[in-house]
């Protein structure tokens, strides 16, 4: 009974809607997003929005996308690659090489170790043959192939592979660990060879490939975009990271990648694909290509690379580094520490000066330096412009040679002592203290320790630690440290010996 009430009243609604709607008196061009209150209101609710109200509430306020921008784009996604892959193949090969180890040097996993014991089969001087997959790329006619150093570190062959099963021995001409680029060479003329192209003007987004041999899946293509460029991937201890530039990808790169081109869509090779993110499947990381040109001839003439050198420690500048030393910002390279006898030293660099131009070359971050000076030819007089307490001073260094390398200096997380304000415990150096710790003269105080959970604690001093400076002024007593202490309101800034090296620690007050 009642849904038939119920029907006959929504067949008069509707006739009604109907009847209203072929009047003129509703609109019917009123939008889905305008209609829940006004339909309560039409059939007995409570909507207590006008519809004026509602179109007021339903006006976009961002700006809309064409409506017809899809014609903008290409039928069927992106441009096929394989007349690209098609073209550069013949000039990638597939390097294998092979190593021998002998008894007693680092060995592959055994399995009948665990039945026989370690060494098993070593122990009778048995050599074991360890065979490895890479790529590289020819650049020349005459042979010239780039790849890893670390495809060709320590083998004792090298065989490369081209597209049309020709098999040719390599022999090395030359390797650089600190950037990782090696030169091999084949014998043979008319080799199909890659262009190298500008790696400084491709931009996040923009289309790149990879060719290569992963697992040994000979002359695979990949494709994808730059991700990002100027990734440092090494750890911050290590030598090589001051090299470190990379072209991030999300073209796929595994093991048997490395030595491989990264090419734009001309075909030119824009980067070395060298290492992968294990984590993850779409991050690998190249060298700039114009990282390896700055090397390349080097490897060809001598088989190794000869770079500018300095002089200098140095570390990045943050925050509480900047405030406490008046600078304006974290621009540049904070000297530490300057290399005696180095060229730096000989023209008056000293330890707080912030390196902020090097060649007219902004100096922008730490990182930047080491690279800027690496790539410059030894001899090289160049122009250097710091900032030394709040002026601006230029210098001219005639550059040495790197052996060792400019260091970095690294303010690690360890700990300190006591002095109220600060938790730091200090001592005055005697010749016996220095002595045994094995410091060259008694210059500083000497950190004895720290209160957990203070400042000094956070910021990373440590017994053994020497104070040399306080805000860049000289100390040489406990009396004297506490007194500058004591005058700081806020905080200070230390230079503080480590092992061999010097590192500025801000220092910031707590409360007594």
């Amino acid at each position: 009974m009642k849904s038939s009430r119920t029907l006959r009243w929504l067949g008069v609604s509707a006739a009604l809607v109907a009847f209203l709607i072929a009047s003129g008196v509703v609109d019917v061009r009123v939008s889905l997003r305008d209609n829940a209150a006004q339909a309560l209101d039409w059939f007995g609710g409570k909507g207590d929005s006008t519809p004026q109200q509602a179109k007021a509430q339903a006006a976009p306020f961002w700006q809309e996308g064409r409506s017809d921008a899809s014609a903008d784009e290409p039928a069927g996604g992106p441009p096929s690659f394989a007349d690209l892959a098609q073209h550069v193949s013949p000039a990638v090969v597939n390097i294998r090489t092979k190593r021998t180890i002998k008894p007693g040097e680092a060995r592959m996993h055994n399995p009948l170790e665990e039945f026989f014991g370690p060494g098993f089969g070593q122990r009778f001087g048995v050599p074991r043959e360890i065979r490895s997959l890479g790529t590289g790329f020819v650049i020349s006619p005459d042979g010239y192939i780039v790849t890893n150093n670390h495809v060709i570190e320590g083998v004792d062959s090298i065989e490369v592979h081209f597209l049309d099963k020709t098999v040719l021995q390599a022999k090395l001409v030359g390797h650089d660990p600190k950037t990782d680029v090696a030169l091999i060479r084949v014998k043979g003329s008319g080799l199909p060879h890659l262009p190298l192209g500008n790696s400084d003007l491709i931009r996040p987004g923009d289309w790149v490939v990879a060719v290569g041999n992963p697992f040994g899946l000979e002359h695979t293509v990949t494709a994808g975009i730059v991700s990002a460029k100027h990734r440092v991937i090494n750890d911050p201890s290590s030598e090589q990271r001051r090299f470190d530039d990379f072209i991030q990808t999300d073209a796929a790169i595994n093991p048997g990648n490395s030595g491989g081109p990264l090419l734009n869509l001309s075909g030119e090779v824009v980067g070395i694909n060298t290492a992968i993110n294990p984590r993850a499947n779409t991050i690998g990381f190249a060298i700039p290509i114009n990282i390896a040109k700055g090397v390349l001839p080097q490897l060809k003439v001598s088989g190794h690379v000869s770079r500018g050198w300095l002089g200098v420690y140095i570390q990045p500048i943050d925050d509480d580094t900047a405030e406490l030393m008046g600078l304006a910002n974290k621009r540049g390279a904070l000297v530490s520490k300057v290399e005696p006898g180095g060229p730096a030293e000989k023209v008056g660099i000293q330890s707080g000066d912030v390196i902020v131009e090097f060649n007219g070359e902004p100096v922008d971050e730490m990182d930047a330096l080491p690279r800027l000076v690496a790539k410059t030819p030894v001899g090289t007089k160049v122009d250097l412009k710091v900032l030394r307490k709040g002026k601006t001073r230029s210098f001219q260094v005639a550059l040495g040679e790197l052996d060792v390398g400019e260091k970095l200096a690294q303010a690690g997380s360890q700990e300190s002592k006591r002095n109220r304000a600060y938790g730091l415990e200090v001592q005055n150096l005697t010749p016996e203290v220095a002595e045994r710790l094995g410091l060259e003269n008694t210059k500083g105080v000497l950190i004895a320790g720290t209160t957990p959970g203070s400042p000094a604690a956070a910021a990373g001093l440590h017994p053994g630690d020497v104070i040399l400076e306080v805000n860049q002024e000289p100390v040489g007593s406990v009396e004297g440290l506490h007194e500058r202490l004591e005058k700081a309101k806020k905080g200070v800034l230390l230079l503080v010996r480590r092992g061999r090296s010097e590192v500025f620690i801000p220092l910031k007050r707590g409360t007594e």
